[in-house]
Order: structure tokens, then sequence, then C-alpha cells
């Protein structure tokens, strides 16, 4: 695995576990979430805009993308 790539996992792991204790889940639930709701396909695409942002602005961005997929956690943008 190169370095690039550790620090993409690195940063999605860190995360998913942020995600999760915004909304009040376990870290299981919070990837399943954002699986299902294309929030980590999002992550993937644009890990290179995301990790530049502090976590609140990504989780925010996230859950938006979430919500336009059907998405239901309680996402309110600010």
């Amino acid at each position: 695995m190169s370095r690039e790539e550790s620090n993409e996992l690195k940063f999605t792991i860190a995360l998913i576990a942020e995600f999760a204790e915004r909304f009040g889940l376990d870290e299981k639930q919070a990837f399943n979430y954002m699986k299902r709701f294309q929030g980590m396909d999002y992550v993937s695409s644009f890990y290179d805009v995301l990790h530049t942002l502090s976590f609140d602005d990504s989780i925010e961005a996230i859950a938006a993308v979430c919500c336009q997929h059907g998405g239901k956690l309680n996402y309110q943008a600010v």
C-alpha cells in the first residue's frame, strides 16, 4: 500500500468515527449508512478536497449527500 493510499484510508476511518459520534451511531452503523446513501462514494471521489476541510465541514457535506440520496438522519444545513 502506498503512502497516499494509507493516508486516504486513515482519513476515511477517522471520518467514519467522527460521523458516528456526530449522529449517535456506532462506527459500523455509520459506515453502513454512508455506504447505502452514497456517502462513501462521495468520500472516495472527493478525498482530495475533503481532506483539506475540517471534519465538521466534511461531515456536513457527507450528511448532505446522504440526505440527497434518501438518508433520513437528522441533518440540517447551517
